[in-house]
């Protein structure tokens, strides 16, 4: 880093930077006039008493305030290499959409500043062989994509080969010379996917949140400096310094994981490319076998082009839904713990014939609370207002929530009575099958033990893991054969959510369970325990008319996608205060002209104390017609304006287009 020990004042520019922190400007600073300063430069700069690097977003301006004001610089950091126009750009277009400021995206695209390190080759791209076989089906929407200028949504069936006409779509891209990046919403997917890429591609780079900081900074180098590159990447790998873009694939379009939810920006990843694209002339494809609504709707009114693959590859595979009453069952003595004595059978029958079982339970830990049997006293984290969850191995019960944690002694704290566990978590589900079939390989697939992520789906895979207990991450786009049985524990924890979107997410994560077994060609079972077997999202996973039927009913009710929701969220430690600010935030957005009758709340969510800090929302439900940005903009000032004038500071959250 260069120091300017005596700067000439005469002699002196003045530049703009971009900081990352959240500020509605960009300040001033001078540069000495002999020193070479451009647009994407990094600096180092002091504000507010510390340092921080800062990029020059604009140079020779006209501040309005006095040049003896404005500092000089610390320095130029010549080891960092300078932001393109292109991240730039990047960087407000979210800032704008998301209503954050430009410097919260520069500290989430640049999270540690520090050197490079060393470079990262690429091999040459003068490999790749286009060795893809498609289908009639597959060729005809590979020819259909190509021309299109709009974003493209493939709705293909689970098994309909969507991946093959992605790597169909590069191939075509690299030849020409361009770049690709190809997102997926799992650390664990992208792993799997990675070595069937590079069959066909060659020199693919992962790039995701678990790799180190040396290894992100590597590929990063590589983006910059390689004649071509291929990433393969979770949602984070949009604020790679892209360059020459041709394509960007977001597969499983609809999962929530592409969604970030802290600290800002709060972007889905899937809008974010669209921007990206944009910005680079580049081609969008977005896949999902259970589109979202929003992508559905999308291409409903034409902004986006939809290609159907309605059947699978192989011809033949399917997977039977079977509906278990587990009410009834325990009535008649037809269940074993958590499991009906049906699907038992089930399992019994499928690894006896070598095949595989895959479980999705939708809690983690051994049970998500636990009861005195004598007065009926359940444990709750005494930082949020949630109950404490049983883990063995050793015991404890832990809040899922702020992490806290105690030791669990079996007995009630109040009475003396036992406490007895209430539900089952994916600990407890492999406890009863390990009884069940001793002689299965049995492994738990959550958050918990998400170190052994890769290695689990690696062995399930490869058939040396039988049956495969997990929460959600289960449901993703793996590709596992001889999979011939899955099956919900139980289905009601999934649809029992508060959210007007809950009978979609469970729709999605059913139809994408279903979808992991009978693959290539081969039939499976799907069983699904319920207490509630006539539920409409059961209906609707057997017709197949589920998407239909749920945009017509957001149509009616004026949900997203045909409106917009801004989600507002005040958090302060001091309850009274908390309630008093967000009612008068509530009121100042009520009494703008452009959101009056558009104002929900405040309220309190189902989780309403989380870490000590007592939680209210206020919801803003934005008509989509085209004064949308600027009722969004008009929330954006609002809020910032109160927040500023009641030096309300680091207690409110806007959060645009939640999920």
């Amino acid at each position: 880093m260069l120091i300017f020990a005596k700067p000439n004042m005469a002699a002196a520019r003045f530049i703009q930077l971009i900081l990352p922190l959240r500020l509605e400007w960009e300040p001033f600073y001078k540069v000495p006039g002999d020193v070479s300063i451009t647009i994407g430069d990094r600096v180092r700069v002091l504000f507010a008493g510390n340092f921080y690097t800062g990029v020059v977003s604009a140079v020779d301006g006209s501040p309005e305030i006095s040049a003896e004001k404005i500092a000089f610089i610390e320095g130029k950091e010549e080891t960092l290499p300078a932001i393109s126009a292109l991240e730039i750009e990047f960087w407000r277009q979210m800032a704008y959409y998301y209503l954050c400021t430009v410097g919260e995206v520069y500290k989430a695209a640049y999270p540690r500043m520090a050197s490079q390190g060393s470079r990262l080759k690429l091999p040459q791209w003068t490999e790749p062989q286009d060795d893809i076989t498609l289908s009639e089906e597959q060729a005809d929407a590979f020819a259909k994509i190509l021309p299109e200028k709009r974003p493209v949504l493939i709705h293909g069936v689970t098994g309909s080969g969507k991946t093959e006409v992605y790597l169909k779509l590069a191939l075509q891209v690299l030849s020409e010379g361009k770049n690709v990046l190809f997102l997926v919403p799992e650390i664990a997917l992208s792993l799997q996917l990675q070595e069937r890429v590079m069959r066909h591609v060659g020199g693919a780079l992962a790039y995701h949140s678990g790799l180190t900081p040396a290894r992100r900074k590597q590929v990063a180098s590589a983006v910059r400096n390689s004649p071509q590159y291929f990433i393969l990447g979770t949602r984070s790998a949009l604020f790679l310094p892209h360059r020459n873009l041709g394509l960007i694939i977001v597969d499983e379009e609809h999962d929530s994981s592409y969604k970030q939810d802290s600290p800002a920006p709060r972007y889905h990843a899937r809008e974010s490319a669209i921007m990206l694209a944009g910005i680079h002339g580049a081609k969008v494809v977005l896949g999902s076998a259970t589109p979202s609504m929003e992508s559905l709707y999308n291409a409903q009114i034409g902004r986006f082009a939809r290609i159907v693959l309605p059947r699978p590859y192989h011809p033949g595979e399917k997977a039977f839904v079977e509906i278990i009453d587990i009410s009834a069952e325990r009535k008649k003595g037809g269940m074993a713990g958590n499991f009906s004595l049906k699907l038992l059978a089930h399992m019994k029958d499928v690894l006896e014939e070598g095949g595989k079982v895959l479980l999705l339970c939708s809690r983690r830990a051994y049970s998500p609370a636990v009861q005195c049997l004598e007065c009926g006293f359940v444990p709750q984290c005494p930082r949020c207002n949630v109950s404490l969850a049983l883990h063995r191995n050793p015991s404890r019960l832990v809040c899922h929530y702020c992490g806290h944690s105690e030791p669990f002694t079996g007995w009630c704290p109040q009475c003396g009575g036992e406490l007895l566990p209430l539900g089952a978590g994916t600990q407890k589900i492999v406890d009863e099958l390990i009884e069940y079939f001793p002689s299965a390989r049995i492994a738990r697939l959550d958050s918990d033990n998400a170190a052994d992520e890769p290695e689990a789906i690696d062995e399930f895979a490869k058939g040396d893991i039988d049956i495969l207990v997990g929460t959600q991450i289960v449901t993703k786009g793996f590709d596992f054969e001889g999979l011939r049985l899955v099956a919900v524990i139980e289905a009601d924890n999934i649809l029992a959510q508060q959210d007007f979107r809950a009978d979609e997410k469970a729709l999605q994560l059913m139809e994408q369970l279903r979808g992991r077994g009978g693959r290539r060609g081969e039939e499976a079972l799907f069983v699904i325990q319920t207490r509630v077997p006539h539920h409409p999202v059961f209906a609707l996973l057997e017709s197949g008319a589920g998407s239909d039927v749920m945009l017509e009913e957001r149509r009616l009710f004026c949900y997203p996608p045909f409106t917009r929701i801004i989600k507002i969220t005040l958090r302060d430690r001091n309850a009274p205060r908390g309630a008093y600010m967000a009612a008068g935030l509530a009121g100042a957005l009520s009494s703008h002209p452009l959101l009056q009758g558009m104002v929900v709340g405040p309220y309190s969510p189902q989780v309403s104390r989380i870490a000590g800090e007592d939680i209210l929302e206020i919801r803003i439900m934005l008509p989509r017609d085209r004064r949308l940005q600027e009722r969004k903009s008009a929330v954006s000032s609002a809020v910032n304006g109160f927040v500023s004038g009641k030096k309300y500071t680091g207690h409110v959250v806007i959060d645009v287009d939640p999920v």
